[in-house]
């Protein structure tokens, strides 16, 4: 909505730079105007209405360049507004709102810049073997694995090699919080094991997070900006891998496939329980999977890196899915809803709610 409504606001700033178009060839009186306007000005007027039209119509249609037309048109306006000072001094109130939005695309474009160079770096191979997940291949699993891996209708398909998803949710950074809106999408890479999360944060009116998590080659790394535009986080090291790797491992709720890589090593955990322990890059990372009597994956338990003021701490990370929150993609049953939740010595801290609202393999 308020793409929607800056848009609107620059094409009218646009339409209104027509009036000095109009009186420069006396095509109407304009009595708003009182100083006398040349024909070369008056086509540098028309220019700079164009300029503000075609901004506004780039910013509908979401194409990332359009702070450079924006620029522009604000370069030229501002001269404009300075020869007839008299007569366009209010012409710099909506000149400054367009150049901060300018200000904003720019970051939004130089974000996303970077972000198609990074997703470049998590393309499966076109030769990368395809492989059919059979009841063999799982027959050395846990029962309640194998019963998951069933249920889940992965037996017989494809094995994933990539997935794409989208979610959507809400967020909070402190106990006492508020949730913020979260859009995200996500690829997720099994053969060597990588994902990269991109999310949208809406903070407040206005004020939004672009936030880029990922992990490959062992490594993970929490990057935001605020606006798109002024870091705000940049983090990497060994409690951001080892909480990343913890991620990855916990994220084969939706690759049920993946549970039969040799990366990861199952053991029973008693009824309805399976341990999981995923080795990469040098660092080990484990956690527990429930599941109910039908077989479904009820949640995960972990031991991951929590960062606080003093120093990160391991504490307890749980995953629950929510009872009926499973959903069909491409033949396959996975969870579409869960929360996460901290379990901290002065109480548990969920602090992000989710549903999945796409998910799709090898594409």
């Amino acid at each position: 909505m308020i793409r929607i409504i800056f848009a609107i606001v620059v094409m009218l700033h646009g339409l209104i730079h027509l009036m000095g178009f109009v009186k420069a060839f006396r095509l109407a009186g304009i009595k708003g105007l009182s100083m006398d306007i040349t024909r070369p000005a008056g086509m540098l007027w028309l220019a700079v209405a164009l300029l503000f039209t075609a901004s506004g119509v780039l910013v509908l249609i979401e194409y990332d360049p359009w702070w450079m037309t924006a620029a522009a048109a604000v370069v030229f306006s501002q001269l404009l507004v300075v020869l007839y000072w008299h007569d366009a001094k209010f012409g710099t109130i909506a000149n400054v709102i367009v150049l901060c939005g300018a200000v904003i695309g720019f970051g939004i474009w130089s974000f996303n810049a970077g972000l198609r160079a990074e997703l470049a770096r998590f393309a499966v191979p076109a030769a990368a073997e395809k492989r059919i997940l059979t009841r063999d291949a799982a027959a050395g699993l846990p029962p309640a694995v194998r019963t998951w891996l069933e249920r889940s209708g992965a037996v017989g398909k494809e094995i994933a090699r990539s997935v794409s998803l989208k979610q959507k949710g809400m967020m909070r950074t402190a106990p006492d919080g508020k949730w913020m809106p979260v859009t995200a999408d996500q690829r997720i890479i099994t053969g060597s094991p990588a994902f990269i999360w991109i999310a949208e944060v809406a903070a407040a009116p206005g004020i939004f997070l672009s936030a880029r998590d990922t992990y490959r080659e062992g490594k993970g790394r929490m990057y935001i900006r605020a606006l798109s535009l002024f870091p705000v986080a940049d983090a990497g090291g060994p409690e951001i891998n080892q909480g990343a790797l913890t991620r990855y491992l916990a994220e084969l709720v939706w690759v049920p496939s993946a549970a039969v890589n040799d990366y990861v090593r199952w053991e029973d955990a008693g009824p309805g329980a399976a341990k999981a322990t995923m080795t990469w890059g040098g660092i080990t990372a484990s956690g527990v999977f429930t599941f109910d009597a039908n077989g479904d994956m009820t949640g995960f338990r972990a031991h991951r890196y929590y960062d606080r003021k003093g120093g990160a701490t391991l504490e307890e990370w749980i995953i629950r899915i929510e009872p009926g929150g499973y959903r069909e993609f491409g033949g396959v049953r996975i969870p579409a809803r869960f929360s996460v939740t901290w379990h901290l010595k002065n109480g548990d801290f969920t602090w992000y709610k989710m549903e999945l609202s796409d998910i799709r393999y090898n594409e």
